[in-house]
């Protein structure tokens, strides 16, 4: 990944079970600017199991009252499409990266030398997941939606202990969409400063607020779900950017990264030409060498052409070196020859 932020679009199930769907949103997401646009590998039967228990119902939320099987059956992105996405993202020029589900997943993507691995933040906890995850030596990015930072460190340490050298933790909030209300990006600085890795965030509000002050925070990925410009239809549109707003999100990125500047305090050149506006030290009469300086002969004023305003105590009362004339700024040699 680059310096600069990463943009990763979320396409999820927004494809609609729609193969030329989701190579326009491929396309979408290379056209508007992100650097790389995810997948979801799993079946229904790698998510969880068919039961009609209570369990598997979901009781709220834009997917209230959805079997939890169903629902991953119809939000799926099928295996048969990875290898084709996979080949068209890299015809266009912008990385096709997945978050896998489960072992099977994985072994599916290595094959298709996947990238970049996504941790899910429901799947963070489990631990032969991310070993298995971390064990290929890729770039692995982990969602923290709801985790505490005692399980944020086990996973670290277990992705680290094999072989996970490249590890991006995204701040999350598993609400779905998110509120402005739900969110503390301080955790941003909290998970840089303990974890020693980069950061960003998984953001799931509607809209591109969260993201940008996100960047401000410290966040150097931002993933956000897609949509296309004209897209009413998807398991995760409640949430998504469409095609002009994911334009404006990259946009945006890189006016705020820009803004940030540099990590050590310093002005820019062209901030010397407004120096000059300072105030500084003239001769407001005709002073004779071996006049005394007084506040009826010198006043800081601007322009900033003389000696700066620290030095006007200093030459109080003493005496002037040399004629100088009203309304001349006062230089610098005086300084050498004042008595």
């Amino acid at each position: 990944m680059s310096n600069k932020v990463f943009f990763i679009a979320e396409i999820s199930a927004n494809h609609c079970g729609d193969f030329k769907l989701a190579k326009k949103l491929i396309k979408c997401a290379h056209k508007n600017g992100a650097n790389a646009v995810k997948l979801q590998t799993y079946t229904a039967d790698t998510m969880t199991i068919k039961s009609n228990k209570k369990y598997f119902k979901i009781k709220e939320g834009i997917w209230k009252n959805y079997n939890l099987w169903d629902l991953y059956d119809k939000a799926r992105t099928p295996l048969e499409w990875h290898k084709e996405l996979f080949k068209y993202g890299k015809s266009l020029g912008i990385k096709v990266v997945s978050s896998p589900f489960d072992d099977t997943a994985v072994d599916f993507l290595e094959k298709l030398n996947c990238p970049i691995y996504k941790i899910a933040s429901f799947e963070m906890t489990d631990l032969n997941l991310v070993k298995k995850i971390a064990q290929t030596k890729k770039p692995i990015i982990i969602s923290t939606g709801m985790a505490n930072l005692e399980e944020i460190a086990i996973t670290v340490r277990i992705a680290r202990r094999n072989g996970a050298k490249d590890i991006t933790l995204l701040y999350c909030v598993s609400n779905y969409p998110s509120s402005i209300e739900d969110f503390n990006l301080n955790n941003i600085k909290i998970l840089k400063d303990r974890f020693k890795c980069k950061v960003g965030i998984s953001d799931h509000s509607i809209d591109n607020r969260v993201a940008i002050a996100a960047i401000a925070s410290g966040a150097e990925v931002i993933e956000k779900h897609i949509a296309l410009d004209n897209q009413k239809d998807g398991f995760d549109i409640d949430f998504s950017l469409k095609g002009k707003e994911i334009k404006k999100l990259r946009d945006d990125i890189d006016i705020t990264y820009r803004l940030l500047g540099k990590n050590y305090f310093f002005r820019t050149k062209i901030e010397n030409k407004s120096k000059v506006f300072r105030r500084s030290i003239f001769a407001i009469k005709n002073i004779k060498k071996g006049e005394k300086f007084s506040k009826d002969n010198i006043r800081v004023i601007r322009p900033g052409y003389g000696l700066e305003p620290k030095y006007f105590n200093k030459i109080l009362n003493k005496k002037s070196p040399i004629n100088i004339s009203e309304h001349e700024p006062l230089k610098p040699i005086i300084l050498k020859h004042i008595y």
